[in-house]
This record gives structure tokens, sequence and C-alpha cells, in this order.
């Protein structure tokens, strides 16, 4: 076949492909580390992470490996992921012990700061309330003895983002309901083209969250209702960051399975996870994107 031929016929294979409707997709996935580990009675990772792994490879533009630390009083000294080999690293990761040595935390700090993507899931802005570089990067997190030297206090009031220098601990929760998630930036990739609200599966409303909060940007928050041990604050629930240059994509939502099948708990993760990759989103908002009143959940092979 003549050169102009195999231009032409390689031409019209593209095209069909489009023309089918089929994703035209990079041909090589975002390296994903999923990074777990450490026993914990409120944030056990075991459930969680194959059904992280599931979703991400739903979306057909990840490949995930999954790293899992030594467990609580193991021994670290062996435990040396090579953070660069992967575009964005997933941390599914709580802790009340912090066993990370000076090696490692140097190694995950410079990952980031030179460019590496960072995805925090729910408890795990609870862990390393003493690592300095981890809070600039998470920007706000609870419990484990933060308090107002954490940082302050971070919500919405008359649609404005406020620092609150307030003492207290930080971190708090009511009970497992359904509540309506709020869209403060509609310009950001990850929440571009969202609506403007929509339903959340029950799960945990995290509130009184501390932190440096520097270099974040608010995307979305939900309202903590007094009736439901609430602070009657528009409280952050997603987030992005940047730490050098590295971004961050923080999601305080999705405690267990049954807030984690929530198709909108399933989009943003999805999108977060190729924003902090690669600073773009190419996914589309799904069909079943949750309105302002009505859950939508999904049934996930993992669960």
């Amino acid at each position: 076949m003549r050169r102009g031929q195999r231009f032409f016929t390689g031409f019209l294979m593209v095209g069909a492909l489009t023309l089918c409707g089929l994703p035209l997709r990079a041909a090589e996935p975002i390296r994903v580390m999923l990074l777990d580990g450490q026993q914990s009675r409120s944030h056990p990772w075991e459930p969680t992470s194959p059904f992280l792994k599931e979703i991400l490879q739903q979306a057909g533009l990840f490949r995930v490996d999954q790293v899992t630390s030594p467990p609580v009083g193991g021994d670290f000294s062996r435990f040396k992921p090579d953070f660069t080999n992967y575009q964005v690293i997933l941390l599914n990761y709580d802790t009340g012990d912090d066993q990370w040595p000076a090696e490692l935390k140097t190694s995950f700090e410079q990952y980031v700061q030179n460019g590496g993507g960072l995805v925090v899931y729910h408890g795990a802005d609870n862990s390393f309330p003493g690592w300095r570089a981890f809070n600039l990067m998470i920007g706000i997190g609870g419990w484990r003895g933060r308090d107002e030297k954490s940082g302050p206090l971070w919500y919405f009031r008359e649609g404005k983002l406020v620092s609150d220098t307030s003492p207290g601990p930080a971190g708090s929760h009511g009970a497992r309901l359904p509540f309506q998630v709020v869209t403060r930036d509609a310009g950001h990739p990850i929440t571009r083209d969202l609506p403007k609200a929509w339903m959340h599966a029950a799960d945990e409303l995290y509130a009184t969250l501390r932190g440096p909060g520097e270099n974040m940007t608010v995307l979305a928050t939900a309202y903590s209702d007094p009736a439901n041990k609430g602070t009657g604050r528009d409280e952050p629930i997603l987030m992005v960051l940047s730490y050098g240059k590295g971004r961050v994509f923080h999601s305080v939502l999705g405690h267990d399975l049954a807030a984690m099948s929530c198709a909108g708990f399933i989009a943003t993760m999805q999108r977060g996870t190729e924003w902090a990759a690669t600073g773009k989103v190419t996914q589309k908002v799904p069909t079943d994107f949750p309105a302002a009143d009505k859950v939508s959940v999904r049934t996930v092979s993992a669960r």
C-alpha cells in the first residue's frame, strides 16, 4: 500500500470511530496510585478501595494500581512507593498514628511540589494533623486533635468564603442523611456543566473543618442543618488547591459504599481525578447525575 493510501485509510478509520460515537481516548491511560492502609474503625479501606478503583476504571481513562501501607505499628522502613511513576495519587488513608518516616514524607512532598496530582478522599483529611506540608496540601481537615492552632474554620456565609479564628476542636458531623450540594464555582473544569444544586445520597456531612486554607478554592458546599447536629453554616464539600506545581482535589464525600454509590459522588471523583492529573476534564456530565431534589444511585460491581 502506498504512503498516501495508508494515510487515507487511517483517516477513514478515525472518522468511522467518531461517527460510531466511540470515544477517542489517549493511547496511554492516566496512571493512578490508589494509596491506602492503616486500619481505622471509622474509615476501613478494605471495602472502599475496590469501589474507588472500579469507578475510575469505568471512566475508561485511568489505570489504577493499589498500594497499601503497613498496618498500625508495622515496619515502614521498606515502604518506599515510587510516586513519580504516577500522574496522580488517590489517598484513601486514615490513621491516628503518624508512622511515615521523614524520607517518605519528603518524597511525597516533592512529588506534589513538582507537579504530581493528589486526590484527598473523605477520611484521608483526618490524617497527619501535625504534618504541616500535608495540611497545606489538603487545605482543611478534622479530628485527630486539630483545633484553632491547626488553622481557622472555613465556611460560606452570604455567598462568600469565611475564615473564622474562633477556638474549638475540628471535625463534626451528624447522622448520615441525604443532603443538597450547592455548586459555588461553576467555571472550574470539575464543576463545569454540573447543576447549581444536586442531592447527594445519605452521607456524613463534614463540618467545623480547620486548616491553613492557602491556595484553596471551594467548588461546592452543603448546609449543615442544626436539626442534625449541624453548624447552621454552608460547609465546604468539594475543594481544589495548589501546592507548588501540583494540583489537589479534595472531596469530603463518600463515607461508605452507600454514599459512594451516588452518581454525583462517582462523577465528581472521576472528574476530580482527571483534573488533578492533567489540569483538564474531558468527561461529559452523565445523564444520571442527581437533580436538585432527587438522589441518583448506581450499582457498581465492586460493592
